[in-house]
């Protein structure tokens, strides 16, 4: 690299240019080195017009704007005026250029074997389970039996009968929890069928069994070792069955009745 070529007459070399900025500043060489990180002996060969130390035209260029920077100059000038000087040209570093032309290109995707292989694993797994299940056709394994013939549609069914060739009697509708009260015990459903009544049941002792207004449709049962005593009110809308049998409407409508039922026939006590 050529040490530099003569300034003319009516403008200082660059090196020269920064070495009177850097006194007119009072600032010493080791100061600007310091400040700049440029090292002593470039600092001096720059201003000594002598660039060989820099290490090629990109670095002189990079130096002599952090000095112009470090002095007060402006550094774009006296990168010009070095080119003009050295014969190089001022071009930006291409450094978008660089970034734009210069694209990342993908690479290749790679076949995934573990799924390849989690997939031949459960096929084999599948196969295996359906052999397992299905039997194996070469006439070793086991046949199953035959289905059992289906009854003809046309078949008589036998009809069930007593000892006295009959069906069993039907139930009584009435037989339900009241008129299967066990014996010794006196049982009182009272079933509101025709409106709200209000119901007040007690045991023989006089614990409170139920006290409150039943709805249309709502019932109550109750059952004591001796005795059950009632306060209906509006009597003519509910309904009694005391020890499994039906006494009808306990009263006339709007009508408040006290009753007192025990075990044994279902009279008034």
């Amino acid at each position: 690299m050529s040490i530099g070529n003569t300034p003319t007459e009516d403008r200082p070399s660059v090196g020269h240019a920064l070495a009177q900025a850097r006194i007119a500043a009072g600032l010493s060489i080791d100061e600007v080195s310091t400040s700049t990180r440029v090292r002593v002996p470039i600092v001096q060969s720059i201003e000594q017009d002598d660039f060989s130390r820099c290490g090629g035209d990109v670095y002189a260029r990079g130096h002599i704007r952090t000095l112009a920077r470090a002095v007060g100059l402006d550094p774009e000038p006296l990168i010009a005026q070095y080119a003009a000087e050295h014969g190089t040209e001022v071009v930006a570093a291409p450094v978008a250029p660089l970034y734009s032309a210069e694209k990342i290109r993908s690479e290749p995707r790679r076949p995934n074997w573990t799924a390849a292989m989690v997939a031949a694993i459960v096929a084999v797994i599948g196969f295996v389970g359906y052999t397992a299940f299905t039997g194996n056709d070469n006439g070793n394994g086991a046949k199953a039996d035959p289905a059992p013939p289906t009854p003809s549609s046309t078949a008589t069914t036998p009809t069930t009968q007593t000892t006295q060739g009959t069906l069993p009697p039907t139930p009584d509708p009435t037989g339900s929890a009241i008129a299967a009260a066990p014996p010794g015990k006196v049982t009182v459903k009272i079933s509101a069928e025709g409106g709200v009544s209000w119901v007040q049941a007690t045991d023989h002792n006089g614990k409170r069994l139920f006290q409150g207004s039943l709805k249309k449709g709502d019932s109550q049962t109750f059952t004591d070792d001796k005795k059950i005593k009632l306060v209906v009110g509006n009597a003519g809308a509910v309904q009694l069955f005391v020890n499994g049998k039906d006494l009808g409407a306990a009263g006339d409508d709007g009508q408040v009745v006290r009753l007192t039922y025990t075990p044994g026939d279902p009279t008034q006590g």
